[in-house]
C-alpha cells in the first residue's frame, strides 16, 4: 500500500471516530475484569474513545444506587453521553409483582436523576445473565428460577419492561450470553461460582456494550484481552448478531429523530409533507437560499432547475437530515418572478432575489388594498391575512411589476 492510500485510510477512520463520556453504575458484575475498561479498549481498537467513571459496590441494587452519595454525585457531575445501569443480579428475575415493587420504581428514580443532570444523556439498562444452573436458593419459591433458561427469560422480560417504561435503551448482554451458551457451549462464560463472569463473559459483555453504545459491529476488533483470537472473534460475532441485527428489540435508536419527506409539484409551487418520526421541530432549506420552519410548507420557485432540498428534523438532543433533489421545469420566461413565498399558519414570508428598492401591495378579494410597503429588504413577513384569497403585487425597476395570487393556508 502506498503512502497516499495509507493516508486516505487514516483520514477515513478518523472521520468516523467518536468520543463518549460514560458512567457505569452497578455491582460486581460490572466490576469484574474492569468491564468499563474492556469496553474502552474495544472502542479504542476502532478509533473510538471512551472516558468513563463507575460506582460498583458488591451486590448493589438500583434502590441503593438511587440514594448513594457517590452514585448521585457522579450522576450530577454531568456531561455524560450514556449512563449504564446494572441491577443486582437476581432481583429482576423474581416474580413480576416483586420486581414491580422492589426494582422498577428505583430504575425510574435513577433515570430521572440522570436526565435531570444530563438532559442529553442516554440511560442504558444492562441486561444481565442467568446463573449457570439457575438460582437454586430461590428455586423452591419461584420455579422459573430453577434453570438458567427460566432465570434468563425473567431477566430479559424485566429489563425490556424497564426500557419501555422509561423510554430507554437495553444493552442485551444477557441475550448474547444465551446465544453463546446455546451455540458455543465450549466457551465458559462463568467463574467457578456459576454467577460472576469469567474473562470470556466480561469480554462478551464489553462487545455488547460497544455495539449498543456506538451502534457498530465489534467484529474485527484487534483487542482480544487475554483470550484467543478465535474465541474473541466468536464472542464479537455473537454480540453483532444479537445487537446490530436486532436494534429494534433493544430500543436502540428508538428516541432518535428520523427525517423524511414527500413532495408534489404544481408549476412553480412545491408542496412538502413530512414523512418523519420522533420529531418536535424541523428546519427546511429549499435549495434556493429560502428556508422555513413550518412542518408542511409550500414553496414557490422563481426559476426552472434542479434544487437540493434539505430537511433537518429535531427531537430533544437528536437530529436527522434528509435530502431530495426536485426538478422545476414548468416556468416560462414570463413566469419567472423576483421573489418566492413561504407559507405558515400565522404568516407569509416573501424572499426577494435582490435588495433593490421595491414596493409591495396586497389586495383582498373585493379589491381593497390591505397592505402596502416600500423597502429594500430581501425578506418581508406579511401579517396574518383576514381571508384566504389575495393578490400580491411587487414592483421594482429591474423586474417591473409581478403579481401573484396567494392563498392563506
Amino acid at each position: 500500500m502506498n503512502y497516499l492510500s495509507i493516508l486516505c485510510c487514516l483520514l477515513w477512520v478518523t472521520s468516523f471516530s467518536q468520543t463518549k463520556n460514560i458512567l457505569f453504575l452497578g455491582n460486581s458484575y460490572t466490576y469484574y475484569h474492569s468491564l468499563p475498561q474492556l469496553t474502552s479498549d474495544i472502542a479504542l481498537s476502532f478509533g473510538d474513545t471512551i472516558f468513563w467513571d463507575s460506582n460498583t459496590p458488591g451486590g448493589y441494587t438500583f434502590n441503593q444506587h438511587s440514594t448513594n452519595t457517590t452514585s448521585l454525585t457522579k450522576i450530577s457531575a454531568g456531561n455524560w453521553d450514556h449512563v449504564i445501569l446494572q441491577e443486582q443480579s437476581q432481583l429482576p428475575s423474581f416474580p413480576p409483582f416483586q420486581v414491580a415493587a422492589d426494582c422498577f420504581p428505583y430504575a425510574s428514580l435513577l433515570v430521572d436523576s440522570i436526565l435531570s443532570a444530563n438532559p442529553c444523556a442516554e440511560p442504558i439498562f444492562f441486561m444481565t445473565w442467568g446463573r449457570e444452573n439457575g438460582d437454586q436458593g430461590n428455586c423452591a419459591n419461584y420455579p422459573p428460577l430453577c434453570t438458567y433458561d427460566g432465570m434468563q427469560a425473567r431477566l430479559r422480560e424485566s429489563y425490556i419492561q424497564m426500557s419501555i417504561d422509561n423510554e430507554c435503551t437495553v444493552s442485551p448482554v444477557g441475550a448474547a450470553w444465551k446465544y453463546v451458551r446455546d451455540n458455543h457451549p465450549s466457551i465458559n462464560l462463568y467463574t467457578a461460582d456459576g454467577s460472576h463472569p469469567s474473562i470470556y463473559g466480561s469480554y462478551l459483555a464489553a462487545c455488547v456494550h460497544y455495539s449498543t453504545i456506538f451502534r457498530k459491529s465489534p467484529l474485527g476488533s484487534t483487542f482480544n484481552s487475554s483470550i484467543s483470537q478465535i474465541d474473541a472473534h466468536t464472542l464479537q460475532q455473537a454480540a453483532k448478531l444479537v445487537v446490530i441485527d436486532s436494534l429494534d428489540n433493544w430500543r436502540i435508536g428508538a428516541n432518535d429523530a428520523v427525517a423524511g419527506f414527500n413532495y408534489t409539484i404544481n408549476g412553480s409551487l412545491a408542496s412538502f409533507s413530512l414523512n418523519s418520526t420522533n420529531i418536535d421541530s424541523v428546519s427546511w432549506n429549499f435549495g434556493d437560499l429560502s428556508t422555513s420552519n413550518s412542518l408542511n410548507p409550500n414553496h414557490e420557485y422563481l426559476d426552472n432547475g434542479n434544487y437540493l432540498v434539505e430537511l433537518i428534523a429535531f427531537l430533544n438532543c437528536t437530529s436527522d437530515t434528509s435530502y431530495q433533489t426536485i426538478s422545476i421545469s414548468g416556468l416560462s420566461i414570463k413566469e419567472h418572478k423576483p421573489f418566492t413565498l413561504n407559507y405558515t399558519n400565522d404568516c407569509i414570508t416573501i424572499n426577494f432575489k435582490s435588495s433593490a428598492e421595491k414596493s409591495i401591495s396586497v389586495v383582498n378579494s373585493i379589491g381593497k388594498v390591505i397592505y402596502f410597503k416600500e423597502t429594500n429588504e430581501r425578506q418581508l413577513i406579511l401579517p396574518k391575512l383576514e381571508s384566504q384569497f389575495h393578490i400580491l403585487t411587487v414592483w421594482d425597476q429591474k423586474h417591473g411589476r409581478s403579481s401573484l395570487k396567494i392563498i392563506q393556508p
